[in-house]
């Protein structure tokens, strides 16, 4: 628990630096983001805000975990805790972070709102899920059956093969989840404080019952997991200081795609991957309105089904201040992970009832 606190606050410390120190150099730079020119009219004024702000989000959590562990080594006569499983959360992170700085980096730097191709950010975020799900499967013990709460739940093994296809499918379709989010000020690293908060309860729950009679979850690294939760959690929350509307900065696909990254780790080390959907239910709503959107404009040959997509824009649309939007979109993100910690819970309690 100390060191979940001690990673807590040298993330957000970090985070909220490095964050100041963009925006100070973005600034004298003149280097801001580009807006794309069919988006709402009220988001022209944010035309030249420094973007990039996930550098802070990385760096702060990478810090923070790192930091965290070598501060209680040196105070302590504990041993450090950094694992296997935590290395490969946190390098997934920090790739899926680079692979948006490059996207980040194109755009400022032609002054356009177009980054990286489809092709090529497709190509670079499979490489780093890929790259994960290969390496979990070799150096970690992670369970290869499709889970909910906990393995051994419904008993369906995927195997090695299958599960490193679903892993892939789960970190690329979460961070893209993300990267749609992140539309207004706050609006993603609001609700991403809510789902890595909810992650680093799962985390440090399942290490409280390793080694009892009552665990029955066959999680070994569960604390590390929980380290690595609560640093990405205090860096958004360090980085959110600035974010908020009206922004001084944004996150950025650095941002984004490291976040989303991070959350389908985590859920796929901590063996609650069919939770995700739950935990970032606000990310799988955006999601699914471009998805309707589009599908809706295809098959009625050019109606749409929202007034603009991802949903969070229909809804400025409708009149409501961008403030109004954020704030009950994070009600709704936290309701949902509210939700899913009381399912993780009751299956819990269920697993001993019914023994």
């Amino acid at each position: 628990m100390i060191r979940i606190l001690a990673a807590c606050l040298i993330s957000f410390c970090i985070s909220a630096l490095i964050t100041q120190l963009l925006i100070d150099l973005l600034r004298r730079s003149k280097i801001g983001q580009p807006i794309r020119e069919d988006g709402p009219e009220g988001h022209m004024t944010k035309a030249g805000t420094p973007t990039m702000g996930g550098i802070g989000i990385v760096l702060g959590a990478l810090g923070g975990y790192l930091l965290s562990d070598l501060i209680l080594t040196l105070t302590t006569d504990r041993e450090g805790i950094i694992t296997r499983s935590g290395l490969l959360v946190m390098g997934s992170i920090c790739a899926a972070g680079f692979v948006g700085f490059l996207d980040d980096w194109i755009k400022v730097s032609r002054e356009r709102n177009l980054g990286l191709n489809a092709k090529l950010k497709t190509a670079g975020l499979l490489t780093v899920a890929i790259g994960f799900a290969v390496l979990a499967q070799r150096f970690t013990s992670t369970s290869t059956e499709l889970a909910f709460t906990r393995h051994g739940l419904f008993n369906i093994d995927l195997g090695p093969v299958g599960w490193c296809i679903w892993a892939v499918l789960l970190i690329y379709a979460t961070s893209n989840a993300v990267n749609l989010t992140d539309g207004l000020d706050g609006l993603a690293a609001g609700s991403a404080v809510i789902s890595y908060a909810a992650f680093a309860l799962i985390g440090f729950w399942i290490f409280r019952q390793t080694g009892s009679l009552q665990d029955i979850y066959d999680v070994p690294h569960a604390l590390d997991l929980a380290v690595i939760a609560g640093s990405m959690l205090a860096s958004c929350a360090g980085f959110l200081w600035f974010n908020a509307a009206p922004a001084d900065i944004f996150m950025g696909d650095t941002g984004s795609l490291a976040i989303g990254t991070g959350l389908a780790s985590l859920a796929l080390m901590t063996n609650t991957h069919l939770l995700l959907p739950l935990i970032g239910g606000l990310y799988v709503a955006e999601a699914a309105s471009v998805i309707l959107q589009v599908a809706c404009f295809k098959v009625t040959r050019g109606r749409r089904l929202f007034r603009m997509a991802p949903i969070h824009h229909h809804f400025e649309l409708k009149g409501w201040k961008e403030t109004k939007v954020i704030i009950r979109f994070w009600l709704i993100s936290g309701g949902l992970t509210l939700f899913a910690l009381g399912l993780f819970y009751s299956d819990f309690v269920a697993a001993f009832d019914g023994s």
